[in-house]
C-alpha cells in the first residue's frame, strides 16, 4: 500500500480538477469542430479562409503557448480595457477559464479536421433522397447527415479527447490547481517524487482507460444499425 502521507484527498482534488477541465473543453471543442468543419466545406470563399486560419493557426502552434497567451493576453486586455474605464487595481483573469477556453479552442481545431472528413464521407445519394422527400434542410442535417458523421468521427474524437485530458497538466503553469500541479505540492512538502510522480501516472491511466471504455460504448451504440444493414448484406 502506497503511503500518501495525508496527500490522498489534494490528488482527488487535482484529478476532479482534470476531469472537469476535460469534459469542458471537449464539449466545447466538439461544438466548434462542427461549426469549422462546415465553414471549411462551404461554399463561400471567405468562410472558408477563415476556418482554415483557425485549424492551421492551432494546429501549429504548441498547446502550452496557446495557453500562456490567452492567459497573458487576457489579462493584458482586461486591464488595459479597465484603465480605459479608470479602474486602476490590477485585474487577474481566472486560470480555469483561461485554460478551458484554450483547450477548447486546440480541440475544436483538431476535431474540425476530424468533422470535415466524415461530412465529406456520408454519401451524396442520402441527402439528395432526404431533400427530394420534402426533408428542409435542417431536418437534413440533423435526421440524416448528422449521426451518421457523429459515427464516423467517434474514433477520432477520442483520440482527441486523450491527448486534450493529459494537456490539462500544462493549465498548471497559469496556476490551476489540477492533478499535476497538487502532485507537484505533494512532492515539494513530502521530497518523494518517484511515489507521487508514480501515482499521477497510475491516475492518468485510469482516467484513460475508463475515456477508452465511454468511447468504446459509444461507438457501439452508434455503430448498431450499420452493424445490422451490413450483416444483412
Amino acid at each position: 500500500m502506497i503511503d500518501l502521507h495525508g496527500f490522498g484527498g489534494l490528488l482527488a482534488e487535482g484529478t476532479w480538477m482534470t476531469i472537469r477541465v476535460t469534459l469542458i473543453a471537449a464539449a466545447a471543442g466538439v461544438s466548434l469542430g462542427i461549426g469549422v468543419a462546415l465553414m471549411k466545406l462551404s461554399a463561400s470563399r471567405l468562410l472558408r479562409f477563415l476556418g482554415e486560419v483557425y485549424t492551421t493557426g492551432l494546429r501549429g502552434v504548441p498547446v502550452l503557448l496557446v495557453i500562456l497567451l490567452f492567459y497573458f493576453g487576457a489579462i493584458a486586455a482586461v486591464n488595459s480595457v479597465a484603465r480605459t474605464l479608470g479602474y486602476t487595481e490590477f485585474i487577474d483573469v481566472s486560470a480555469f477559464a483561461a485554460g478551458c477556453i484554450a483547450l477548447s479552442l486546440a480541440f475544436g481545431a483538431y476535431a474540425a479536421e476530424v468533422f470535415r472528413g466524415a461530412f465529406q464521407a456520408v454519401p451524396k445519394g442520402q441527402i439528395e433522397a432526404a431533400r427530394a422527400i420534402g426533408l428542409s434542410r435542417l431536418k437534413t442535417f440533423v435526421k440524416i447527415t448528422l449521426p451518421q458523421v457523429w459515427r464516423l468521427a467517434l474514433p477520432g474524437l477520442g483520440n482527441i479527447f486523450l491527448v486534450i485530458m493529459k494537456e490539462t497538466a500544462l493549465i498548471s503553469v497559469v496556476g490551476l490547481d489540477e492533478l499535476m500541479r497538487k502532485t507537484q505540492f505533494a512532492v515539494d512538502y513530502t521530497k518523494k517524487p518517484f511515489t507521487f510522480y508514480l501515482v499521477a501516472a497510475f491516475i492518468y491511466l485510469g482516467l484513460t482507460i475508463v475515456a477508452m471504455g465511454v468511447t468504446a460504448l459509444l461507438e457501439s451504440r452508434a455503430n448498431r444499425g450499420f452493424a445490422i444493414d451490413r450483416r444483412q448484406a
